[in-house]
């Protein structure tokens, strides 16, 4: 359904390219098509970097160098926040964890000991995430989190959307695992649904995954031979300048 027009908004319509989590075929063959050229030309694998690159072209937007908040693509007033995570069957997966970025309570909050309250310390890491959304959402509206469930030696892919969100910090519980890390639990359902690492600061994101999530497979294509790629663009060593 559309959003609906409302007094208190004077009926202003946010800008969507497409609905969550349908992106259009003809996005997805773009996609299938810079993943066979990161094949063609040598890469065994795509990082979370080159996932934003294909991303962004094929949506026809923009990759930040350096990410606003959560934001890593845009495209007019829509922002994505863009990851990927390696998967040994990315069509039958469930679950995944996602890293989500750095969450500092030291830095933001003057944490020096994580363990010493953890729920304090958790309540700080989603504090942190929750500004991020504030800070992109400045600027960009919708804000999406977009996920590519690869496996990249098969060529199998999944690709799945959600409304980035922010979190309620009481309706998650905290404690330290057996490693130390901090684990957040959705109160009432005792759903594992973060882990935070005091070490470093990494912060993961555990998602179902949905039922409008985008599967594909790409045909495996052969690597491009050096030399005739050399000749084809005619290379020659007067290309190059000796200082």
């Amino acid at each position: 359904m559309q959003r609906p027009r409302l007094r208190d908004n004077k009926g202003k319509k946010l800008f969507e390219l497409y609905p969550l989590g349908q992106i259009p075929n003809d996005m997805i063959y773009e996609m299938a098509k810079w993943m066979t050229y990161n094949f063609a030309v040598g890469k065994s694998d795509i990082n979370g970097e080159d996932w934003g690159d294909i991303f962004a072209k094929s949506i026809g937007g923009e990759h930040l160098g350096k990410p606003l908040g959560l934001a890593d693509v845009v495209y007019e007033g829509m922002a994505w926040s863009v990851k990927s995570v390696k998967a040994t069957t990315p069509h039958s997966t469930q679950k995944i964890r996602v890293i989500s970025g750095r969450c500092s309570p030291d830095y933001s909050y003057g944490i020096t000991d994580p363990h010493e309250d953890v729920e304090r310390t958790g309540a700080a890491v989603l504090s942190i995430w929750n500004e991020r959304i504030n800070i992109a959402k400045e600027r960009y509206e919708p804000l999406r989190t977009n996920v590519l469930v690869r496996n990249f030696n098969n060529m199998e892919f999944l690709v799945f959307e959600q409304e980035t969100v922010r979190y309620n910090t009481r309706d998650y519980t905290w404690k330290a695992n057996k490693n130390g890390n901090l684990e957040g639990f959705k109160i009432g359902t005792n759903q594992h649904k973060f882990t935070w690492q005091p070490h470093g600061s990494q912060f993961t994101i555990l998602y179902d995954i949905p039922l409008s999530s985008q599967k594909f497979i790409v045909k495996r294509p052969p690597v491009l031979d050096f030399e005739e790629t050399m000749t084809q663009i005619g290379f020659d060593n007067s290309w190059v300048t000796i200082l």
